[in-house]
């Protein structure tokens, strides 16, 4: 089994945000200007071989640009495919609240993300910590992005030290997962890891070939904590996944990169 732990089904009004230029210039590719089907999305992970995909809402301060409502209609389109993510207005920390709620009770998506560079404070801001306590309380995870900005946003939010590992510290309840592997803090990343036991490290915007050594060396350790993400549409399943065996992981390590780790976590 293989797991995404960060994809988007994107919306023309996320694709085609100005933040997103830098990244589609770095793949060579151009953002669509008719909203894609969620069979594109579940193409790309049949290419790939992945069997179940975390699809992620995004809100920023100009409003939703992928609902939590759109996700829950491409999750219910393709059950046991597609699980999905929240995201909030962190600057109304009731209503953000009680939508997290709605999410994971009535809509059964499976953890939050929010994602600090959208809304220029690093994840210690205290507008954070009210969602940090439900989602203890709701017995989820908290997704978010370390390390530099690819978007074209400030990079200082994404910094494992000092933030991820206040947080962790503050919460040593909260199950943290850092998406985008904390380049070109990797290392941090890896000993934040390494000293919390609920911190988690995602592979997506990376391709395996890309990984940085530090990173590596941390996957050949067969307890490691990582797992495996695209960051589709910026880069698909079956291109993240070019070279895996070249990473000379063994069969524990693989099965917890791919699909273990995250099927615990998320709770699949």
């Amino acid at each position: 089994m293989i797991v995404d732990a960060w994809m988007q089904h994107g919306t023309v009004r996320f694709l085609r945000h100005e933040m997103l230029d830098s990244l589609w210039r770095w793949t060579g590719q151009k953002p669509p200007e008719e909203e894609p089907p969620i069979g594109d999305t579940l193409g790309a992970m049949d290419a790939g071989g992945v069997d179940i995909g975390l699809i992620s809402a995004w809100y920023g301060p100009e409003g939703d640009l992928v609902s939590n409502d759109e996700v829950a209609g491409w999750v219910a389109a393709a059950p046991g495919r597609l699980a999905g993510v929240a995201s909030v207005d962190i600057r109304r920390p009731t209503e953000a609240v009680r939508e997290l709620r709605r999410c994971v009770r009535e809509l059964g998506f499976k953890a939050l993300r929010v994602v600090p560079w959208l809304w220029g404070v690093p994840p210690t801001d205290r507008l954070f910590y009210p969602l940090y306590a439900e989602c203890v309380e709701l017995g989820i995870p908290f997704c978010t992005q370390v390390g530099h900005t690819g978007p074209l946003r400030p990079s200082e939010v994404g910094r494992p030290i000092p933030y991820i590992d206040q947080v962790a510290l503050d919460f040593p309840e909260l199950v943290i997962v850092g998406g985008h592997i904390g380049y070109p803090w990797t290392e941090e990343m890896v000993a934040v890891c390494r000293k919390h036991p609920n911190v988690y490290i995602d592979t997506s915007a990376y391709t395996v070939r890309r990984y940085p050594p530090e990173l590596v060396r941390y996957l050949g350790d067969r307890h490691h904590k990582v797992m495996f993400g695209t960051n589709h549409p910026m880069i698909s399943p079956e291109r993240a996944l070019r070279g895996l065996d070249e990473l000379g992981l063994g069969d524990e390590g693989r099965e917890a990169f791919l699909s273990g780790n995250a099927r615990r976590v998320f709770g699949l």
